[in-house]
């Protein structure tokens, strides 16, 4: 049984015990969320259920496990023969979450 959740503008494809990271959710290590943005969940049975756009009644359960930041990313700019050059760098929060539950 899998479900495709939607959360920080993101779809992920989860199953009981997986474990994603996700954009950061502000809440502590322990704590359980919700994902109630239920796209499509597929039965054991192999049956796919579709949600225009979500599935009705759908919900799936995690609990939190810690928030961390992400390796760092540099962006870097140049014009060549110019002598312009700019370095920006930028490390996302994440928020690493199990899944319990779908139902």
């Amino acid at each position: 049984m899998y479900a495709i959740i939607q959360t920080g503008s993101k779809q992920y494809k989860v199953a009981v015990g997986d474990i994603i990271e996700v954009e950061k959710l502000g809440l502590e290590a322990g704590a359980e969320v919700a994902f109630d943005q239920v796209l499509a969940v597929a039965g054991d049975d192999g049956k796919l259920n579709i949600g225009t756009p979500m599935v009705d009644g759908a919900k799936v359960s995690a609990k939190v496990l810690d928030e961390f930041r992400a390796k760092k990313i540099v962006a870097f700019k140049m014009k060549r023969r110019k002598g312009y050059r700019r370095t920006i760098g930028h490390r996302q929060t994440l928020t690493r979450v199990e899944i319990t539950a779908i139902a």
